[in-house]
């Protein structure tokens, strides 16, 4: 059979109108493939919940022998591995039961489960708290969370992070759902991405310059709604020129965020430096329908003195976090953050 062009100078390019006609033929294909996997992702997520129930209905209903469910899941994994294949060791059993447990009779979380995968799902509901769980659910959904950054999150107690910074005058369920500037603040931050020995302690500007290469990893970590607008960003009065660091716009709480890196402990010097530059970005930059500027000073340690006895005691616009610059364990971050928990409820307590 002959091919059916001669040469490369008898293939004719397609038209306008084609090239318009291909693309809708390609972007309704990927339509359907994603519908097709969103689809296939929730039946399995649905059928596994079930599996989930149907294992701990069993188990009830054999509870008076003696290590009867987990003689239940060796069985049942043979017998499943020899059926259909490969996918179903006790371990897996074991996650499908929790599966259920974590959100049993009719709870399961549909909505949600449509737009995670089984990967996110089997990460959020190995952890204790409620709250935690239906903040990375919503978080997982409405930011797009890869597994990944999930899992990083889950692991540097990102959530957690988030409540040891605000002033408890909220129920811990309303703070979380409330949009404020303080849910949006962590202390400590964890930029371990940026590949930044503690010691020696890095320099300001190399400290700078790791967050614009790693901007995305870094806005990440910054939580909702943060878009990059400069760094060494110039704000003038009539005689002298000053120097933001880093500033940022959040479009969900429409206001600029201002941040001012230091690598070293927090002084009040530091503070009054933010307060001016906050309230200067407010005078010159900030436009009719923004909210007040906040400024955000990072730093390697800060002295609680200094923060009971400043304007950081009281303001809503200035916050002061720390920064780590390698993953801290588990123990460490909550240590940390019971710290921060206390200090701001002392705070409060010499206030009444």
């Amino acid at each position: 059979m002959k091919p059916p062009y001669k040469d490369k100078r008898d293939i004719v390019a397609p038209a306008e109108s084609e090239k318009c006609f291909f693309a809708d033929i390609s972007q309704i294909l990927l339509e359907g493939r994603n519908k097709t996997c969103a689809a296939v992702n929730f039946a399995m997520v649905e059928t596994y919940w079930n599996m989930g129930k149907r294992i701990v209905e069993q188990e009830q209903h054999g509870k008076e022998r003696a290590n009867y469910g987990e003689q239940l899941l060796v069985n049942l994994s043979r017998y499943l591995s020899d059926t259909f294949g490969k996918g179903f060791s006790v371990a897996n059993l074991w996650n499908f039961r929790q599966f259920y447990l974590t959100w049993p009779g009719n709870s399961i979380p549909y909505t949600l489960c449509r737009e995670l995968s089984w990967s996110h799902i089997r990460l959020i509901m190995r952890l204790d708290s409620e709250n935690a769980r239906e903040y990375y659910l919503n978080e997982s959904r409405s930011q797009r969370w890869s597994v990944r950054v999930l899992e990083r999150n889950i692991q540097t107690n990102y959530y957690e992070r988030l409540l040891s910074s605000q002033k408890p005058a909220l129920p811990a369920t309303e703070q979380q759902n409330a949009l404020t500037k303080e849910n949006l603040i962590k202390d400590p931050y964890v930029l371990e991405f940026l590949n930044l020995p503690e010691n020696p302690v890095p320099k300001e500007t190399t400290l700078e310059s790791a967050i614009i290469s790693h901007l995305q990893d870094f806005l990440l970590e910054m939580g909702r709604g943060f878009s990059f607008v400069g760094r060494q960003f110039r704000i003038s009065s009539e005689t002298t020129h000053f120097y933001i660091d880093l500033v940022f716009y959040n479009y969900l709480l429409k206001c600029f965020v201002v941040i001012d890196l230091k690598t070293k402990k927090l002084t009040h010097q530091d503070i009054g430096q933010m307060d001016m530059y906050v309230r200067m970005f407010d005078d010159l930059k900030r436009g009719e329908d923004d909210n007040p500027t906040i400024g955000i000073i990072l730093c390697t340690e800060k002295d609680e003195i200094v923060v009971k006895y400043s304007v950081l005691s009281e303001s809503r616009q200035i916050f002061a976090s720390k920064y780590k610059l390698v993953l801290p364990t588990e123990e460490e971050l909550i240590a940390e953050l019971e710290r921060n928990t206390r200090y701001l409820r002392e705070i409060l307590d010499d206030k009444k």
